[in-house]
């Protein structure tokens, strides 16, 4: 009798839930539709979700970029500043949780105590000293600013989930590999990276997207159109003295998506792994 009552009680619980996520993911499925109307028409019919005429013409137009730089080039920016950011940020950051996963050294509860506090630090708080040290350096105008402090492990949230995901492994292992004469890096190199796998791909895909989607950061620091990533490019057809095209930004905002939707698709299955901190099963 239970199980009765319980199927009909679960479809209707996985209904409500379909009914939120479609309400949720309805604004993306518009600009979906609208990146194939014709851009005079995108307002105009707002109400109406399939376009009265499909057109591709948005697609070529965006692609074609602005300034007379390819859409194409913005999106090889956008990935170099977050393919090297990744790298920069997982390698750094697996190092340092390491240390504090199994390292043993004078102040190290303090020192994990105040990575901990730059988690509770509003990015705006920082924003200022940050972009007069890098002027100092004569970094403003480049991707350095926005690539060289992750090789720093400046992102306390990695370093956290990672040293949480190590302390998960068991630590015989480390005593069965020093038996063997492994030293304490040559531990995390053979022993403990490869088993913090999914932390390390968890870590990566939250960089990735924060990066690929970070608009503040270009804007602070690139300089010239040649330069910017999607993020920035995309504010380009949006011109309050004009018409925006806004055809053109609705199907470049599509395929600014891709890259990240299909990075997080490909590897769900880690970042549950990951997030869960489970260690070794």
């Amino acid at each position: 009798m239970g199980n009765k009552m319980g199927k009909p009680t679960r479809l209707l619980s996985h209904a409500v839930i379909l009914v939120f996520a479609v309400l949720m993911i309805y604004p993306l499925i518009w600009m979906f539709m609208s990146s194939f109307k014709e851009t005079d028409t995108i307002f105009h019919t707002a109400t109406s979700l399939i376009p009265e005429r499909w057109t591709f013409e948005n697609y070529l137009v965006g692609w074609r970029g602005v300034s007379g730089v390819s859409f194409g080039r913005f999106f090889r920016n956008s990935f170099v500043i977050a393919a090297l950011g990744t790298i920069g940020a997982v390698a750094s950051s697996s190092l340092v949780a390491y240390s504090f996963s199994r390292g043993n050294f004078k102040g190290k509860k303090i020192l994990f105590a105040l990575m901990l506090s730059t988690l509770m630090l509003p990015a705006q708080v920082l924003m200022i000293p940050q972009f007069l040290w890098f002027n100092t350096l004569g970094w403003v105008g480049s991707y350095r600013p926005l690539i060289v402090p992750s090789f720093f492990a400046v992102q306390g949230f990695f370093v956290y989930l990672m040293s949480n995901f190590m302390d998960g492994i068991p630590k015989e292992l480390d005593n069965a590999a020093k038996i063997d004469g492994c030293s304490f890096y040559g531990i995390y190199w053979r022993i403990i990276l490869p088993l913090s796998v999914p932390a390390l791909i968890t870590a990566g895909i939250f960089s990735f997207i924060w990066r690929w989607d970070d608009f503040l950061g270009p804007l602070l620091y690139v300089r010239g159109t040649v330069n910017f990533p999607a993020s920035l490019a995309l504010r380009m057809f949006s011109d309050p003295t004009t018409a925006t095209d806004w055809g053109a930004v609705f199907a470049m905002s599509i395929l600014s998506l891709v890259p990240v939707v299909t990075i997080f698709i490909a590897l769900q299955k880690y970042l549950v792994e990951g997030i869960s901190t489970s260690g070794l099963k």
